[in-house]
């Protein structure tokens, strides 16, 4: 066995620090309730990767990065949770019958002892590797949700789903499902809390074959794999969902819509749950509807306050139409609740027609469509007038009816806010024309669209600066020549444009991956007399997108490089959601 046992006398013999400063930096450690590491990575003078790395060069062990492991019961039965969170190891998976253990520490030759000693009792070798500290807390978190508690449930399930059957009535087999699904309701409630703790927008229940399921949850727009269940379970899991959200349990062979309400952690959300038969099981996905936080603000969203301001002009004004457009998950439905908070009031009435409704907001009357009974975005907005309104909100403009009504419904005095499915500000009008909205109707009613997509912010925590590669620099400094000045002073005050790029590194808070939240990059076109005129007399896209650049509006793609330079995200973020794009 080595002589060096510690990471302290492993820094010395290397070199890489004095004595007095390893003994600064314990006494530091002492103070924060920390450790050498942790000081190390905080105070900058070493990253988790170099620590890791510098461990697995003296242990003659390879670095593993746990990131997209999917856990399953059977690791945290080889390696118990306190086991796990005393001697900092994760057991995550078994090649042949090899264990594969990851090791915070592998100079601690007591952790590596007792994994050998649970490991021999299943008469399994192991083979270690190092993992990062980030890596060792995010992967524990997975771990917790297959603890003692949840296993000894997992066990209970299979043992029931493998019972002999008997021979049942269809009304005793319905009640049997229901019942089979009380074991797995635990599992349930796992599966939501973890969604609620890691801010989750979707959670993705799907089999993958006859012996695994997998759970994805959607954070921060990327689809992350936490959690692998016996596929044995999944029709007991599918139908505690659906018993939850009112779903008939012995139906597979449509899809079924329903809605949870779930409180976990001081936190209520509502979630909106979507079956979808696959060949032989159903897949279950829900969104997830934090009611607890109340109506957005627009100032919160992430746009540059020159752009709040512009939205702030428009929704003030007593009638026409404030259009939103881009893809699904690009923010639409946010901005426009936002919008609508802005004016609501105890003398105005606002009405609105949702398909689903995603956030109750108090004092504005919300309906939903339902096109299985004939109440479709056209028919309600009908009735909606009826019902003397001054706001109107329509969830999406689909076909020409609902466009033509909506119009109609800003020329007669009514304030009326929607989203439309356009790549961009400048396809919107276009668009409408081509669902038979006639263009005089149009220019008159229209106030602004706005295109909108969410790109991730870097981590707070764990962002450091970046020098980026020149042909980088020469291209954002390219695009920011093209940007308006009265844009260029919103960002830059004082007329010094500074590129000031940061980096994702990643730390335990934002899950490893360097991004926590996201906010929006977004442009805008104003109707004027100018832009009425040019699509009245053929709506020129040459001629539209001069007007534009002489409102001084930027588009998404010159959003977005701003914030890559004010260090908020990176290029491959602003590059990824703003692809396909007309070049402008």
């Amino acid at each position: 066995m080595n002589d060096i046992l510690t990471f302290a006398d492993l820094l010395l013999a290397k070199q890489m620090a004095t004595k007095e400063q390893i003994t600064a930096l314990e006494e530091l450690a002492r103070e924060h309730e920390t450790s050498l590491e942790e000081e190390l990575v905080t105070g900058k003078i070493m990253t988790e990767d170099q620590i890791a790395n510098l461990k697995a060069e003296h242990a003659k062990l390879t670095v593993k990065d746990l990131a997209d492991v999917a856990f399953d019961q059977q690791m945290v039965e080889t390696i118990p949770q306190d086991v796990a969170e005393h001697y900092k190891v994760i057991s995550f998976g078994v090649e042949g019958n090899t264990l594969l253990v990851g090791v915070e520490d592998p100079l601690d030759y007591q952790a590596m002892e007792a994994v050998e000693f649970l490991a021999k009792e299943r008469r399994q070798p192991v083979t270690f590797f190092v993992i990062t500290r980030t890596n060792f807390l995010n992967a524990l978190k997975k771990y917790r949700m297959l603890g003692k508690e949840v296993t000894s449930v997992v066990k209970e399930a299979e043992q029931q789903m493998t019972a002999p059957e008997k021979a049942l009535s269809e009304e005793e087999k319905k009640m049997e499902e229901v019942i089979r699904s009380a074991p797995v309701s635990k599992i349930a409630n796992m599966i939501l809390r973890f969604a609620v703790d890691n801010k989750a927008s979707d959670i993705h229940i799907e089999p993958l074959d006859e012996t695994k399921t997998r759970v994805r949850y959607r954070i921060d727009g990327d689809l992350r794999t936490s959690l692998s269940l016996p596929g044995n379970l999944h029709p007991a899991l599918v139908s505690r969902f659906k018993v939850m959200a009112n779903l008939k349990i012995d139906e597979n062979r449509v899809p079924q819509d329903g809605r949870i309400r779930f409180e976990g952690g001081g936190t209520i959300v509502d979630l909106r749950v979507s079956t979808l038969p696959l060949q032989g099981r159903e897949k279950i996905v829900m969104r997830v509807l934090d009611t607890t936080k109340g109506a957005p603000q627009l100032a919160k969203l992430g746009f540059r306050p020159m752009y709040v301001q512009i939205m702030q002009r428009n929704i003030d004004k007593p009638h026409g139409m404030f259009l939103i457009t881009g893809p699904t998950g690009s923010g639409k439905s946010t901005t426009l609740y936002a919008a609508l908070n802005s004016v609501n009031a105890e003398d105005i009435n606002i009405v609105t027609l949702e398909d689903p409704v995603e956030y109750r907001l108090p004092g504005i009357n919300q309906s939903q469509v339902n096109s299985e009974v004939g109440f479709t975005f056209a028919s309600g907005l009908r009735s909606i007038l009826r019902q003397d309104p001054d706001v109107i909100m329509v969830g999406e403009i689909r076909d020409g009816e609902t466009a033509s009504l909506a119009v109609q419904a800003g020329l007669t005095g009514h304030l009326v806010f929607s989203t439309l499915h356009t790549n961009d500000a400048f396809g919107a009008i276009p668009r409408l024309i081509d669902m038979d909205v006639q263009p005089f109707l149009l220019v008159s009613t229209l106030n602004l669209v706005m295109a909108q997509r969410l790109v991730r912010t870097l981590c707070e925590k764990c962002k450091e600066p970046t020098e980026l590669p020149q042909n980088m620099v020469d291209e954002i400094t390219k695009v920011l020549k093209g940007v308006p000045e009265a844009i260029l002073k919103d960002q830059f005050p004082d007329g010094n444009v500074v590129i000031k790029a940061n980096k994702a590194k990643g730390c335990a808070r934002c899950g490893n991956t360097g991004y926590k939240g996201r906010t929006t990059v977004a442009e805008f076109i104003e109707m004027t007399p100018q832009l009425q005129k040019i699509v009245t007399e053929g709506n020129d896209p040459g001629k539209v997108r001069d007007e534009i650049n002489r409102q001084g509006q930027s588009n998404m793609r010159e959003d977005g490089i701003l914030k890559v330079a004010a260090g908020i995200t990176t290029m491959e973020e602003v590059i990824a959601a703003t692809s396909g794009l007309a070049e402008e």
